[in-house]
């Protein structure tokens, strides 16, 4: 089998899921995303897996705004990926192109193999594809994440993980619980306590679950990084004990604010959530996920930026503005 990490020592291979980390990999040489290969995705990838998205010219402002590909075909796609100012992720890449599931499944594969312990279960990958000058503001990733540079460059900030001052406990618990987007209210005196990276092509980046960070484009040329998401036993309770915390606090007023993952409580938290989901699906009473942006605009040729807002797009809410709203 091709192996796709180049030189990984054991402390890299022990540093996955545990640390912010870098280590090499080899998938820029495989050809599977150079243009012509970008093409053939989009032209083969479901729509209802494709987001298109757009942001504001400030990093300063958050002004993400999702779209509608509005039938431009592949070439349209790609050329203004290069020249506009767009954010493509083709979600599910590996459950959808069967090239790209054997590169992931490798990849975790060795990583179970040389780490005693890892399970990298219920993985995904998704492909990240965006214009020279883009950025992705302050969020968090729910699953475990491993983003792979593929081309261009970018300068990422990683913020220190599991600290709630960068991460507040309210903030974690509405975004496990599917009531807000995964970004997250940023301050920028956070980038005083930041760890940041010059990303190169065949340069891995990962770190712990729920670490916050953001990201800027900073070559020229089109951008790519392959994102890899997994879940385990582990990860999953992280995101139960989060959303059991919310429940308990909301519904009986109990003082549930630990976030250990380990221990009795924990389990016990866990088994109470899935059980309350269950009930809601039974009784028809699941809540309104609010954890998506809504489609506020569409691709259009005729206008100088490529996109065209829609007549009922209206404002985008700010992360602080989600975590104010009570569900």
């Amino acid at each position: 089998m091709t192996s796709h990490l180049v030189d990984w020592t054991p402390e890299q291979f022990a540093g996955v899921e545990e640390q912010i980390m870098t280590a090499r990999h080899n998938l820029h040489e495989t050809g599977l995303f150079d243009d012509q290969g970008l093409l053939k995705l989009f032209d083969t990838h479901p729509e209802y897996d494709m987001d298109i998205c757009t942001m504001g010219a400030s990093t300063n402002q958050h002004e993400w705004r999702n779209g509608d590909r509005n039938g431009a075909a592949s070439e349209t796609l790609l050329q203004l990926l290069y020249d506009g100012r767009l954010w493509i992720n083709l979600r599910n890449v590996r459950t959808h192109h069967a090239e790209v599931r054997r590169a992931v499944d490798s990849m975790y594969d060795q990583i179970e193999t040389k780490r005693p312990g890892f399970r990298a279960q219920t993985r995904s990958a998704n492909l990240l594809l965006s214009s020279p000058g883009a950025s992705v503001p302050y969020h968090l990733d729910v699953p475990v994440n491993m983003l792979w540079h593929i081309r261009g460059t970018k300068r990422v900030w990683v913020y220190p993980p599991f600290d709630t001052r960068f991460s507040p406990q309210e903030v974690l618990e509405k975004i496990c619980a599917d009531e807000m987007t995964e970004d997250a209210p940023f301050e920028p005196s956070f980038d005083d306590h930041a760890q940041v990276f010059d990303v190169e092509p065949g340069q891995l980046l990962t770190w712990p679950q729920f670490t916050p960070h953001r990201v800027e484009n900073t070559g020229r040329g089109l951008h790519i990084s392959l994102s890899t998401e997994h879940k385990n036993a582990r990860a999953i309770r992280r995101i139960n004990v989060h959303e059991a915390n919310l429940f308990l606090r909301r519904s009986f007023g109990l003082p549930c604010r630990s976030f250990d993952v380990e221990g009795s409580a924990a389990h016990v938290k866990q088994a109470v959530i899935r059980i309350v989901r269950r009930w809601r699906k039974l009784v028809g009473h699941e809540p309104e996920k609010k954890n998506v942006y809504p489609k506020t605009f569409q691709i259009d040729l005729d206008s100088p930026t490529g996109v065209q807002l829609l007549p009922d797009a209206g404002e985008v809410l700010t992360p602080e503005e989600q975590v104010a709203v009570v569900a």
